[in-house]
């Protein structure tokens, strides 16, 4: 009875309705309109910075033997100047000059598979299930960057979108785009996919007693594992993967399975426990299950990891997700989980109708001998990139980002020369290092690199192991460190800027 009288009180559910999305387009086409364009930097500044960020990663030798090729470079009227005119005349033909280029050449052209290698797992806090229904049931705002208003493109990117396969590179599809968005997501059960419609045919979302009952009709009827693991095909390198597409998707009913998939909301996968481990060793454990799924013997089958978006939730509590990057940076997934974890906080959502629902449509899959060849071999490869990943999460109880804000330090500079460090201890020197900046304050802004290992970063850590540096100027260099890094992150959030740095050999 008070179940019943809390639900009565409390809200409607937040998803939105399918068609709320074409009201949106009329605001979400005014605000992209306001973006400014992504600039093509001067010439010069982009030949400064190229060779300030070589300095600290090069001897003398070869910096001097680059510095002569970049002067040759950047001569009036040289192979520099036709090309910058050739970016230029592209930036004024497209909303953005960089991002097609960034989507084919750091995703869709690369060949490695994307497990591990590209896609982000995500561990969210551990949920205390008590039973099964623990396991089963639980319009945008323009976003702000120091008051300038950022790109929201990537938000309509990451529902009904998946990766496809391809010989020599892969694409992505994007079924929210067309005139019917789709009204279903995927569930994944022992390596069994199913079609579970989220939407009522007037269009009115489903309520959580609802997709609760709708799961546990998934689960009951999946209660044994499947033979062949098709998801696993999903893991191995990009072009062995897109020609088993191939041979998948010449059967009818597995194109029919494949392309629900592919045309879902995002999936959610119903995962195995993993065998019980100290607390220590379960977070390093989850962090890999959320990566990979553990292997060919636990939940790597449960999983299809061209999908943009994958949920995680497992029998013993532990959630998370995995997201196909091509479609968006990270900042969009972390506001969308944060959004989900404040939502499961709620109280009960609306009172649910009582009308009966259709079974959830199990998608089926015929595997002739040659798929079930392609299977094996993915399942050998995933195992051995399985085994040669090593992950280990640590809690550092220290302190947090409290303490180098009481130093005037930013957070992030403070951990980046801390990697900075780390590296240097152990080989002795440093290396080119990459850490993402947003462009989103541009149209259709994707990210460009902040270069971490600067000047001032390498003589931070030569001094910080040289017993002949008093701790006093340790710290100072320290803050030199910080305050490069952070004017670096200035720079690269303004391509235009006219302060390129300086150049100093």
């Amino acid at each position: 009875m008070e179940r019943k009288q809390q639900s009565e009180k409390a809200k409607p559910s937040g998803w939105l309705k399918p068609v709320a999305l074409k009201k949106l387009t009329g605001r979400y086409l005014a605000h992209q309109e306001g973006l400014p364009c992504l600039p093509v930097p001067p010439l010069q500044q982009t030949l400064d910075r190229y060779l300030l960020a070589l300095q600290p990663i090069i001897s003398e030798e070869e910096w001097t033997h680059t510095k002569g090729l970049v002067d040759e470079f950047r001569k009036p009227g040289g192979v520099g100047e036709r090309l910058q005119k050739s970016l230029e005349r592209r930036a004024r033909k497209t909303e953005n000059w960089l991002s097609d280029w960034w989507l084919k050449t750091a995703y869709l052209e690369y060949r490695l598979p994307v497990v591990v290698h590209s896609s982000p797992g995500v561990v969210l806090p551990k949920q205390d299930f008590v039973d099964q229904q623990g396991q089963l049931s639980e319009t945008l705002p323009v976003e702000y960057l120091g008051g300038k208003p950022l790109c929201m493109n990537q938000y309509y990117q990451i529902f009904s979108s998946c990766r496809i396969p391809g010989p020599k590179h892969d694409s992505v599809v994007n079924y929210a785009k067309g005139k019917k968005s789709p009204l279903h997501i995927t569930v994944v059960h022992n390596f069994q996919f199913f079609e579970l419609d989220v939407y009522s045919s007037d269009g009115s979302p489903l309520t959580t007693d609802q997709i609760f009952i709708q799961l546990e009709k998934i689960w009951n009827t999946s209660l044994q594992t499947n033979k062949e693991p098709i998801g696993i095909l999903t893991t191995n390198h990009r072009n062995s993967w897109a020609k088993a597409y191939n041979h998948l998707i010449k059967d009818k009913t597995n194109k029919e399975s494949v392309r629900s998939i592919e045309k879902s909301i995002f999936t959610v996968c119903l995962d195995s426990p993993i065998p019980r481990v100290s607390d220590d060793i379960y977070r390093s454990r989850m962090a890999a299950q959320m990566l990979h799924g553990g292997g060919s013997r636990w939940n790597s089958g449960n999983r299809w990891f061209d999908k943009t978006l994958q949920f995680i939730v497992a029998e013993d509590g532990s959630c998370g997700l995995v997201y196909e990057h091509a479609p968006s940076e990270g900042p969009p997934i972390v506001a969308l989980l944060d959004h989900i974890v404040e939502y499961t906080k709620k109280p009960e959502l609306v009172r649910s109708p009582m009308i009966p629902l259709p079974m959830p449509k199990k998608l089926r899959f015929n595997i002739t001998p040659e798929i079930k060849n392609d299977i094996e071999k993915a399942k050998q490869n995933l195992n051995i990139m399985v085994q040669d990943l090593d992950i280990k999460v640590m809690v550092f109880h220290h302190f947090g980002k409290n303490f180098p804000k009481l130093e005037k330090i930013s957070p992030d500079a403070f951990i980046q020369m801390a990697l900075q460090l780390a590296y240097y201890r152990m080989y002795g020197q440093v290396c080119a290092t990459y850490e993402s900046a947003s462009l989103r304050m541009f149209r259709l802004g994707r990210t460009d690199t902040i270069r971490s290992t600067s000047v001032d970063s390498l003589k931070f850590v030569q001094a910080m192991d040289n017993p002949s540096k008093q701790n006093q100027e340790k710290v100072e260099l320290l803050r030199r460190a910080t305050q490069a890094h952070r004017a670096y992150t200035d720079m690269v959030s303004v391509p235009y800027s006219s302060k390129a740095g300086t150049v100093q050999r």
